[in-house]
């Protein structure tokens, strides 16, 4: 137990959310909730309400009105100040009351591992200021028990904590980006886009919330029935996927040509796009990388399919730029919904030699194809069938996919690799 836990006062730099408030003055009697910078826009110092009451790291004070060192420096906007803090309110559904040794205490963990939860969700030291909230104190409870329950390593409850925290953090930017600010534009009504958001968010955050569970629940439905499916323990971990890239060819040079709003709804078009493909194909999106994204598939069959309809479908629309894919099988560990090793790698290296506009694969996906009847390995085993077929010892067998061998070449960390050039069969 360390001198925190004893009893013996706060440390200096402790936990709360990443967006935070100055700290307070000696003297002040209330905590540093709902300041304000220079410019009077606010400077929240909120904290994560990890008990469903919403992913949002802001709150304040129960008054609506700011206090301690806001109210010296509210600025230009007092208004616009009180708007954000209802807002906080609003989202987090609960008052400050705790800094964060209290809050740990109040959890009955320690402040170490109370710190280590709090920065694997994203949220900054903010020192001892009165930022948390009952539903932090919840969280902080929820995940030390599982630890005592034996149901979670600590070491896996820091990583459910951080891929949790990862996740909301850009999903929440998203919203308020992407979402939020499409909808809070000025009215004829003369109301401005802070007067709009509040009762905006009143109504929406119940909505988002519910269906955020929903998808969530659904995809952990589809990702325990994959891990069930899985052949044996260590192939839950270590799999046999096929993993395929989608690169934009000439992005750097598209964003020296076009505006900056011009290059976000290409991107945004791009990921759309492919995102739609991959899920209705039957495969997953790992991740976008701007002009480029990341897809894994069960089987080569479907991979192949999603990389050839990634082509088709961007070759007919005149404003995107060429596609090219490569796509690679073999074993690949999974992380934190990520995927990690050498067939990743080596997926990754044929997407940056294939020609514009085609799909690349490596032996083992093409070996893979043949292996299930999907594509014949070589022509002379198409003909050779169709041969047999004819003679009777045999159905004529229905190949969806053609294999072209294509020159072998070093590949750099990879060695030398013989790439394959996968098309439709006519």
């Amino acid at each position: 137990m360390t001198a925190d836990d004893s009893g013996a006062g706060p440390r200096e730099a402790d936990i709360a959310p990443r967006e935070t408030g100055a700290a307070p003055r000696e003297g002040d009697s209330a905590p540093a909730d709902g300041t304000a910078r220079a410019d009077g826009t606010p400077e929240p110092a909120g904290a994560h309400g990890a008990d469903g009451t919403g992913g949002a790291d802001r709150t304040g004070p129960a008054s609506g009105t700011a206090n301690g060192a806001g109210a010296d420096s509210a600025g230009d906007g007092p208004d616009d100040d009180t708007i954000a803090i209802r807002l906080e309110q609003l989202i987090l559904g609960s008052d400050r009351r705790y800094t964060p040794f209290q809050a740990a205490r109040s959890a009955g963990v320690s402040m170490e591992l109370a710190s280590r939860f709090w920065r694997a969700m994203g949220f900054a030291d903010i020192g001892q200021v009165k930022a948390l909230t009952e539903a932090d104190v919840l969280a902080l409870r929820r995940l030390a028990g599982l630890v005592e329950a034996g149901l979670l390593s600590e070491a896996m409850a820091v990583q459910v904590a951080r891929s949790t925290g990862q996740t909301t953090a850009r999903l929440a930017d998203w919203q308020i980006d992407s979402f939020l600010e499409g909808l809070t534009e000025p009215q004829d009504s003369g109301l401005t886009r802070t007067e709009i958001t509040y009762p905006l968010v009143e109504l929406l955050l119940p909505e988002l919330e519910e269906f955020l569970v929903y998808v969530w629940r659904r995809q952990l439905a589809a990702a325990t029935g994959r891990v069930v499916q899985a052949q044996d323990d260590a192939e839950m971990v270590d799999r046999r996927l096929a993993v395929g890239f989608a690169d934009l060819v000439g992005f750097t040079r598209l964003t020296r040509r076009l505006e900056e709003e011009e290059l976000g709804e290409l991107v945004e078009a791009f990921e759309t796009t492919a995102a739609d493909l991959v899920a209705a194909h039957g495969g997953r999106l790992i991740k976008t990388l701007g002009d480029e994204v990341l897809f894994a598939a069960d089987d080569a069959g479907t991979a192949a399919e999603i990389g050839l309809r990634l082509i088709e479908t961007m070759a007919n629309d005149e404003t995107m730029p060429e596609l090219r894919v490569g796509i690679a099988f073999g074993t690949v560990t999974t992380r934190m919904g990520d995927v990690f090793g050498t067939t990743v790698n080596l997926a990754s290296r044929l997407t940056s030699i294939a020609p514009k506009d085609t799909v690349l694969v490596d032996e083992a996906f093409a070996e893979e194809l043949g292996r299930t009847g999907e594509a014949p390995v070589s022509e002379a085993d198409a003909k050779a069938a169709a041969a047999a077929a004819a003679d009777g010892a045999g159905p004529l067998p229905e190949y969806r996919f053609a294999l072209q061998p294509m020159w072998q070449r070093p590949v750099r960390g990879l060695g030398v690799v013989e790439p394959w050039l996968l098309s439709r069969r006519g």
